[in-house]
């Protein structure tokens, strides 16, 4: 059930008639966690460009409080001792793509110019810089972590049923990895803090469309605590 003091991040948006039609044939929005017992985490795109309000695809006031509660997250992973990847668009933070690498996105054909002297926004920040074991996937153009990219085979080579995921943003990124987990039959969990989008009503709209559909959407706390289960169940048993 929710921790108290964590409600979902949609009470009071999803009109009551939404959720009853929802509960005909899902199960209930306050269900249990479920899981596996063998998760990594993948960080979404959470570069830069999409935490700092000085880059157009940025949004500073929901991009901050997620980075923080990423770096508390990733803290607890790597006490788990669980695989993490992190994703980015390409290999070098300054790379121009080419119309092809780009793909269709309907972009602002008259951005506003980054002031002089800003750096490259498609940077990990230094909050979750990778320890030298756990791997960068620079995914292109595309939205999801496994289009295109090897990422479902590191997740089988590590023995992994779970994904849980975060980042940048919500209802673009995050959710077309969380879809394509759910097609590879990961069991997917969504730290609802740990992600962030520049409008609102799409974070909540889209949280509550995951969680009814693909994904666990439970709040970090309740994330660290399956984490520390999970750790805790790999333990061996000291023999007497």
């Amino acid at each position: 059930m929710p921790t108290p003091g964590n409600p979902k991040p949609w009470s009071g948006v999803i009109p009551a008639a939404d959720l009853e039609t929802f509960g005909r044939e899902f199960a209930p929005e306050d269900r249990p966690l479920t899981a596996g017992t063998s998760p990594a985490l993948v960080v979404v795109d959470m570069t830069k460009a999409f935490v700092d309000s000085t880059y157009p695809t940025g949004f500073s006031p929901t991009g901050r409080p997620a980075l923080a509660a990423n770096a508390e997250l990733l803290a607890a992973s790597r006490r788990a001792g669980i695989p993490v990847f992190f994703t980015k668009a390409y290999a070098e933070p300054d790379h121009r793509p080419r119309p092809a690498e780009r793909g269709r996105w309907k972009l602002n054909p008259r951005p506003v110019p980054l002031p002089d002297g800003t750096p490259p926004g498609d940077a990990l920040p230094p909050e979750l810089t990778p320890l030298n074991d756990e791997i960068v996937i620079n995914k292109g153009g595309k939205p999801s972590a496994f289009f295109g990219t090897p990422l479902a085979s590191y997740l089988i080579h590590a023995g992994c049923d779970t994904v849980i995921v975060t980042g940048m943003t919500t209802s673009g990124c995050v959710r077309a990895t969380v879809l394509d987990a759910f097609q590879y039959n990961f069991h997917v969990v969504v730290p609802f803090e740990c992600c962030a989008d520049r409008s609102q009503i799409s974070h909540q709209v889209n949280l509550f469309d995951m969680h009814m559909k693909y994904a666990e959407v439970v709040s970090t706390s309740e994330t660290i605590e399956y984490l520390e289960s999970v750790r805790h169940a790999a333990q061996p048993v000291p023999v007497p």
